[in-house]
């Protein structure tokens, strides 16, 4: 699968019908249906709308000409049911597309289809009552959630760039699975209008790529903010390297520390300055559980409860208490340490995970206590960046994990507006450290 960079520019140029293109991945989704990354495939329309970007006058000037890309299924894409992962959900088409599908059709891309959810994006394994999705990399292993269908069409090469969102790490949790770059912004940089209410100003909606350059172009266009699809050298940085778990019930894989220290090296031989500077994590996890809960709870209402999974209503019902724990100064007092820490350094280095993906099994069908262990236990280290709302990305390093066979991944974070700069380290890493793009291209 080549890059969407690649492709839009082979479209613009004449070089490439759009059509073609379109029916390259519509092909590709055929021959990977075993992985169940897509909940609707959209044959006809595909081509139709691929035949129209043709035709457009603007098409010399559209950033994402011809592009496919799959949406995740938890935002409205005119004409069909936005279902969240779940039975209880609408089945009534929607009226309009989300204004983040709106800047991506505008920009020239097609919409390939929807991609798989947990029931009602909560959870960071992928899998429901149609099938379970499973990482390219390790088909015995989840591809992650809650954007696991997106990283499992990327990373198995179906599509080039998927849009994703990220409320507690549903974008970095698979990218980091999966082996993609994957970027949540910052508070406010792009669309979000995500549920009843973003699960507190938590979730932003975010790209999962392949490479750096093409997570910078879909987020430029997500954000209608060319800018940022221009990725620069940075400057010389100040580098924090923070090792350490943000629980501490929480052991963390020693190859994926190691991923971090990697990571960091590698910025320290880019002429960054690096220090150990362990991160101020929340000392209770309350503000973080109750956001999550209450968050759910908010966007259940109205539907039928007894047509939800038994782990999501006692999920649901968890938040209906925990309500009334969402207070602000949670998060007032954590940014007050977390703005104090970057007085020091320019960005973090973390490990992406704790652990290497859980298994591909029906977590839908396990207790909710065992999911939340399992997901708690496995990927701890996004949930700071969203109760912060400041921008973070996963960013894949070479080699895998000698015993899941998956990549290994590295987390890079910085305050607020550092989008552009977290993009140019990454850009750097990508120059000197290159990873594999998909897991079809793995020797």
């Amino acid at each position: 699968m080549r890059t969407a960079t690649a492709v839009a520019e082979d479209v613009r140029s004449g070089r490439v019908q759009p059509a073609a293109v379109a029916q390259d991945a519509l092909d590709r989704i055929a021959a990977g249906s075993h992985l169940n990354a897509f909940a609707v495939v959209r044959p006809d329309e595909v081509l139709r709308e691929a035949d129209a970007v043709a035709t457009r006058a603007d098409l010399a000037a559209l950033p994402l000409a011809g592009v496919p890309i799959a949406v995740k299924d938890n935002v409205p894409v005119a004409g069909y049911p936005m279902r969240s992962g779940s039975r209880a959900t609408s089945a009534d088409p929607a009226a309009a597309d989300h204004a983040v599908v709106a800047r991506l059709r505008d920009a020239g891309a097609v919409v390939v289809g929807l991609t798989t959810v947990p029931e009602l994006c909560l959870w960071a394994a992928t899998d429901g009552a149609d099938g379970i999705t499973r990482n390219p990399w390790n088909t015995d292993l989840t591809s992650g959630g809650s954007s696991g269908g997106a990283a499992a069409a990327v990373a198995g090469g179906l599509v080039p760039v998927a849009h994703g969102n990220d409320g507690l790490g549903s974008i970095r949790i698979p990218s980091a699975d999966c082996g993609l770059v994957g970027i949540k912004p910052g508070r406010g940089l792009v669309p979000s209008d995500l549920g009843a209410n973003s699960w507190f100003g938590m979730a932003e909606n975010g790209p999962l790529a392949t490479t750096v350059a093409d997570a910078a172009l879909v987020l430029s266009v997500m954000a209608g903010d060319p800018s940022l699809a221009y990725v620069d050298e940075p400057r010389p940085l100040r580098v924090g390297l923070a090792l350490g778990s943000p629980s501490p019930v929480v052991r963390i894989d020693g190859h994926f520390r190691q991923a971090a220290r990697d990571t960091a090296d590698a910025l320290a031989g880019c002429g960054h300055r690096v220090e150990s500077a362990e991160l101020p994590y929340p000392a209770s996890p309350v503000g973080q559980l109750a956001r999550w809960t209450a968050g759910a709870a908010a966007d259940a209402a109205g539907l039928d409860r007894s047509a939800l999974q038994k782990r999501t209503r006692r999920h649901v019902a968890a938040g209906r208490l925990g309500r009334r724990l969402v207070r602000p100064s949670q998060i007032e007092a954590l940014e007050r340490r977390v703005t104090a820490y970057f007085a020091d350094v320019d960005v973090v280095v973390t490990p992406m995970l704790a652990q290497p993906p859980i298994a591909a099994d029906r977590w839908s069908e396990k207790s909710w206590v065992g999911n939340l262990a399992a997901n708690i236990r496995y990927a701890p280290f996004a949930a700071l960046w969203n109760l912060l709302g400041w921008p973070a990305m996963s960013v894949p390093m070479p080699g895998t994990h000698p015993v899941s066979g998956t990549p290994l991944a590295a987390q890079i974070a910085g305050p607020p507006g550092s989008e552009a700069l977290l993009l140019s380290v990454a850009a750097q890493l990508e120059r000197d450290r290159p990873w594999t793009r998909t897991a079809d291209d793995r020797s």
